[in-house]
């Protein structure tokens, strides 16, 4: 399987073990499911719309490894115990919940609305069963181990994500049960949902015609892999005035690959959330 297992090393970096808090942090990061995933060997939970957010036992990290700017009463209500989950409001909240937790100044009533949803012990042993399940004694008024599930079918599972996505949820997550500790993007973690989603880094903008002229018509944008293509749909009128610029890493959804790689069918959806 892909992914990289964590040496002490690696680890104790990425928790900003050797002073560095400005290291932009991989955690493990989920590869899409395919449709037919048998689910029996994994744990199933359902995927957040929130911001991912790490503590090493001192400090609330983003992606980037930028300082989360929480009131001290909240991080004063986390344990020591690092920690790897996302901040959460609520489904159909990101927006809201990305203003709150991008302020320089935080604001006390907007993270009385905030919990810390986690699913992983960076610091763990043994495979994520044990660790998930050691989760459930550091719940507390703000941190709140997210449920997992098991499933015996591929029939119950999709029965799970539509189950979730009619209540307004984005869908599910798979991590495989037996995985240790790892970082980067893997199939040690999965995710369903009724379309695919990925990132890509904006290269240009192309320049928008007719009633969009002065505006963004497309993003250039680049995959991991370096395939480049032009996602011109999806965007709101505030977006196409000021959009993600070049270096940004934007999420978009689609429906399956061109043999070249390009995503078909392809909609912006929000600038990735690694703030």
């Amino acid at each position: 399987m892909s992914g990289k297992t964590l040496s002490r090393r690696m680890l104790l970096a990425w928790l900003g073990g050797l002073g560095a808090p400005a290291l932009a942090l991989e955690p493990l990061l989920a590869k899409n499911a395919p449709a037919g995933v048998d689910p029996v060997p994994y744990l199933v939970s359902e995927k957040l719309d929130g911001v991912r957010a790490l503590w090493d036992g001192q400090a609330l990290r983003f992606r980037s490894g930028r300082a989360v700017t929480a009131p001290g009463w909240f991080l004063a209500a986390l344990p020591k115990t690092p920690l790897d989950g996302e901040l959460w409001m609520g489904r159909r909240r990101f927006d809201e919940l990305s203003g709150a937790v991008r302020r320089t100044e935080p604001v006390d009533t907007e993270w009385r609305r905030i919990s810390y949803r986690v699913f992983e012990l960076p610091a763990g042993e043994g495979p994520f069963e044990q660790r998930a399940d050691r989760l459930k004694a550091l719940a507390s008024d703000f941190v709140v181990p997210v449920e997992q599930q098991r499933f015996k079918s591929n029939a119950e599972l999709w029965a799970k994500l539509k189950q979730v996505v009619d209540a307004g949820g984005e869908g599910l997550m798979l991590h495989r049960a037996d995985a240790p500790v790892a970082s980067g993007r893997s199939d040690l973690l999965l995710k369903l949902k009724p379309q695919a989603d990925a990132e890509a880094v904006v290269v240009g903008h192309e320049p928008g015609k007719g009633r969009l002229a002065g505006q963004l018509g497309a993003l250039e944008l680049k995959t991991p892999e370096g395939v480049r293509f032009k996602l011109g749909t999806g965007f709101s009128d505030a977006q196409r005035r000021n959009p993600p610029p070049v270096g940004a890493t934007v999420t978009y959804r689609y429906r399956d690959v061109t043999p070249s790689g390009k995503p078909r069918f392809a909609s912006f959806l929000r600038v990735a959330e690694t703030f």
